[in-house]
C-alpha cells in the first residue's frame, strides 16, 4: 500500500483567481496594504468567497487582523454549494495546493473530530468542486507566511444544518475557538440579490434597490455583531435574506455563545462591506460582501 499523501489541487486558480504564485502574491500585497490593523489580533475572521476580483479588496480587511505569530492551526469553515449536506464533512486530502504553497490538514484535530461521530466524509472531487474553502486558502497562506512550516489547517464542510445541529457543532467548537493559537476562518458572502437567486426583497424606503440590499445587510451585521445566534436564526427567518455562508456563522456564534457562558468576553466587529455591483433595476442582479473579526478580551 502506498503512503503517499492526498492532494487538494486549486482547481479554482486560473479563474477565480490568478494561477500564477506571483501575481497573485503582488494582488494580495496590493489588498493588504489598502486595509489597516484596527482590532487584532482576531481569533475568528468572516470574509467572502467570491472571485477575488469581485471581493479581494473587501476579504483584506478580515485578513488583516490575523497575527501569524500566534496562529498555529486554520479551522476553516465552508458552506456546501454543490452536494446537500445535513451534517458537516472532513476532506480525505491531506494537503491543499495554493499557487503560494501547499499546506497541510491537521490530521490529529481531524481524528478527533472524526471520533465524535457527527461528521461525513466527503470525495476529493466534491472538495475540489467547492469553492468555499478554496477562496480562503491563497489569503491563508498571505497571512501566515512568515510562519509558513509552522500551521496546518482543518477545514470543515458546513451543511445546511438545523438549529440544533449549529449548537451542537459550536458546542463541539468552542473549546478549539478558546485556544488563542487557533484561528476560525468563516467563509461567506451576504445578499444574493435579482432574479437569478430567486430573491427580491426591496424596501422602498431605502431608496435605490442597492440601498435597501445594503441596509438589509447592515442589520443582519448588525445582529452577528451581538454574538447572539437565536436573533441570528430569527433575522434569517424574517427577511430570508440570502446569506450563503449562515450556516457557518452560526456555529460560530454559538461557539461564542458557550464560551461566553464561561466568562470569556469576546467582540465581533465588521471593517468593510462591498456589493458586486450597485442594482438600481429589478433586472439587475448583484452579491454582497463583508469582512469581519471577532476578538477576545
Amino acid at each position: 500500500m502506498s503512503n503517499r499523501a492526498v492532494c487538494r489541487e486549486a482547481s479554482h486558480a486560473g479563474t477565480w483567481y490568478s494561477a500564477s504564485g506571483s501575481q497573485l502574491n503582488a494582488q494580495l500585497e496590493g489588498w493588504l496594504s489598502q486595509a489597516e490593523s484596527t482590532i487584532g489580533p482576531a481569533r475568528a475572521i468572516i470574509a467572502p468567497h467570491a472571485g477575488y476580483t469581485y471581493c479581494g479588496a473587501c476579504a483584506a480587511h478580515a485578513y488583516k487582523q490575523i497575527d501569524p505569530s500566534v496562529t498555529r492551526r486554520v479551522f476553516i469553515l465552508g458552506p456546501s454549494h454543490h452536494v446537500a449536506l445535513s451534517r458537516c464533512a472532513l476532506t480525505p486530502a491531506d494537503i491543499y495546493r495554493t499557487p503560494l504553497y501547499d499546506m497541510r490538514i491537521d490530521r490529529k484535530v481531524y481524528a478527533d473530530l472524526w471520533k465524535t461521530g457527527l461528521f461525513e466524509r466527503i470525495s476529493l472531487q466534491t472538495d475540489e468542486d467547492e469553492h468555499s474553502i478554496e477562496m480562503h486558502l491563497p489569503y491563508t497562506a498571505k497571512a501566515m507566511e512568515s510562519h509558513k512550516d509552522e500551521f496546518s489547517i482543518v477545514p470543515v464542510l458546513v451543511g445546511a444544518l438545523s438549529e440544533s445541529k449549529e449548537q451542537e457543532y459550536g458546542k463541539l467548537l468552542s473549546k478549539y475557538l478558546a485556544d488563542p493559537s487557533n484561528l476560525f476562518i468563516i467563509s461567506s458572502d451576504f445578499c444574493h440579490w435579482g432574479q437569478r437567486f430567486r430573491y427580491l426583497y426591496y424596501d422602498e424606503t431605502q431608496g435605490e434597490i442597492h440601498r435597501s440590499i445594503e441596509h438589509l445587510d447592515k442589520m443582519g451585521m448588525g445582529i452577528i455583531e451581538q454574538l447572539d445566534p437565536v436573533s441570528f436564526t430569527n433575522y434569517l427567518k424574517k427577511y430570508r435574506n440570502t446569506i450563503c455562508g449562515r450556516h457557518p456563522i452560526g456555529v460560530l456564534l454559538n461557539a461564542v455563545a458557550e464560551l461566553r457562558k464561561n466568562g470569556l468576553e469576546m467582540n465581533l466587529s465588521f471593517l468593510n462591506y462591498a456589493q458586486s455591483s450597485e442594482c438600481r433595476n429589478w433586472d439587475d442582479s448583484s452579491v454582497s460582501y463583508a469582512a469581519g473579526a471577532l476578538v477576545v478580551h
